[in-house]
Formats: structure tokens, sequence, C-alpha cells
């Protein structure tokens, strides 16, 4: 099989009949073989029985429906599963992204050995609330990542070749740094494609500011975990290293302060006695142990073995 396309939705029954009409007909004139896999993350507006209906009408289609809303990352995750395609096309289903764009994606995979291409929206129909921290979040992954020549991390229209999605797992909401997840899994050959994006046709944006928080947390154990995910003692023994040594110097300090003060025969305070040993000891104790804890968590929730099990009701 050519290509996988593999779309995430949650309440999108209007654009559903007019999205895959059009994946079809890019693929039929350009003879691909193809499949369509249709993950319905929860939706409570009938899309599940207009993938059903579809899937009737064209076998190309195939659906997986979550008992319950799980995100897109979920989806995504449960849809590089199930996909048997050479290369695999990510896609929202919103109909801002245009499957016209599917045969120089699949060109640029195989012929150009790309192991993945991310979709760039260069000129983009959103409010300047969603562009301007959209920007801010892509430059700031671009610094910590070292993948340098994407401007859009979290454009929905990618495609991929097999052996990376067969070998990353996406969970959480990492859905939005997924070039990085493939960098850190050794899958280092990451191009761009500028895309059209399109404004939105039917329905509203599921996404609220929230995600926002969500990306810049996502983006720090992303980092952290890619980082030192093999080799945590690097990360924990610099942490330890510059904390003994800043506590050592600032109790050497104060001994120092008290003895020359005591040769003196000036007045001075017990060492427990100034604010300043207390203030630093809280910091340094509190701010440390948050800070492991969190990594700690992280390499724990990569390791369990229930992270990416999700209630699938039913599968066409």
């Amino acid at each position: 099989m050519d290509i996988s396309v593999v779309v995430p939705l949650y309440d999108e029954i209007e654009s559903l009949p007019e999205l895959t009409s059009w994946i079809s007909r890019v693929m039929d004139d350009n003879r691909f073989t193809y499949e369509v896999i249709l993950v319905d993350d929860g939706s409570s507006d009938g899309s599940w029985e207009m993938i059903r209906k579809l899937s009737t009408n064209n076998p190309f289609i195939k659906g997986i429906k979550f008992r319950r809303n799980y995100g897109k990352s979920a989806a995504l995750n449960t849809g590089f599963e199930a996909a048997q395609g050479n290369v695999i096309i990510t896609m929202d289903a919103d109909l801002q992204d245009s499957p016209d764009e599917i045969p120089e994606l699949y060109r640029r995979i195989v012929e150009e050995k790309y192991d993945l291409i991310s979709g760039w929206k260069a000129k983009r129909h959103d409010p300047l609330s969603k562009t301007i921290p959209t920007k801010l979040f892509n430059a700031a992954t671009r610094r910590m990542s070292g993948i340098n020549n994407l401007h859009d991390f979290n454009c929905g229209l990618k495609a991929y070749r097999k052996a990376v999605v067969k070998n990353i797992e996406v969970y959480g909401e990492m859905h939005r740094y997924i070039p990085v997840i493939a960098k850190w899994a050794g899958f280092v050959k990451i191009g761009e494609q500028v895309v059209e994006h399109r404004a939105r046709k039917y329905g509203k944006t599921k996404f609220g500011m929230s995600r926002f928080v969500n990306g810049l947390l996502d983006l720090m154990s992303i980092f952290f975990v890619g980082k030192f995910g093999k080799r945590p003692m690097h990360f924990f023994g610099t942490m330890g290293v510059l904390s003994f040594l800043a506590g050592t110097i600032i109790t050497i300090w104060m001994i120092a302060e008290k003895l020359h003060s005591i040769a003196k025969g000036e007045h001075y305070r017990n060492i427990t006695e100034q604010t300043l040993f207390y203030i630093a000891l809280v910091a340094v104790i509190l701010g440390s142990q948050l800070f492991l804890t969190g990594f700690v968590a992280e390499l724990v929730s990569r390791s369990a073995s229930e992270r990416n099990k999700y209630q699938i009701e039913e599968v066409i």
C-alpha cells in the first residue's frame, strides 16, 4: 500500500463527507493505493455514524472509535499503530488542510528519502491570539530541539516514512512535538513544505488557551526526557554537584564571616539565626525536589505499560 491517511477527529460530522471525497479524488487521480483511517476521539455529534456510512460506500475508508475523548495524541498514536501504508500522511478533519498537498509530500518521502516532512502554513487564517503564541512556541522549540529548519512544529499536515511512526510513541499532548520525538528516536532527515491553510468551513476550533500552557510543559518534558532519559545521572549529577558547591560556598562564607567577627571582638549572629540561611536552604531544597520529582515522574510515565492503552469501542 502506498499511503495511509490518518485523520484524528472530534465532532466533525459536517466536514467528513467532503474531506473523504476530496482525499479519494486525489488518490484516484494519482493512482495511489491507499487507506483512510478516521479516528473518532469520542465524538458526540454523530461523527461515528457518518464514518460508518462513508466506509460502506468506500472500502478504503476505515474507522476507529474511542469510547471517550482522549485527545489528539492518543488518536494519532492509535492511527499510527493501525496504518499499513509505506508513507503515512496526517491531517486534521476540519478541511483547513488540503489533500491536494498529498502527492508532493509522498514524492519527497519516496524520492528524496526524507524521514518526515512537516507542513508550514506560511499564510494563516487564524487570529493574532493564536498566531503570536504559536510563533513563540515554535521559536522556543527550534532552539531547544536543534531542528532549525521547521517553522511550524504543530502543523497537522505531515508525511512520515512508515518506519518513523512504527518506532515512536505519542502520548499526553505530545503531538505538537512529533518532529522532536522523531529526532530523539534517530530519524534526523526532517524537511518542511509550505502548504495551504484554508479557513475553517464548518464548526469551531476545539482548542483553548490552555493548550499553550500544556505546550510549554510538554516541550520541557520532551527536551529533558529526550536528552537525559537514557543517562539521567548526567542531569542529576550536574544538579547535585552545583547544589552541593553552592551550599558549601555559602556555608564557608557565613562561617568565615562569623570567625572574622570573633577575631575582631565584634558582635556576631549565629549562622542559624540569619534569615538568608533559611531562605537559601528552603529555596534550594524545595526547587530541587519539585523539579526532580517531575522529571522522575516523567520517566516512570514513559515506562508504564498502560500509558498508551485506550478504550476502543468499535473498529470498521
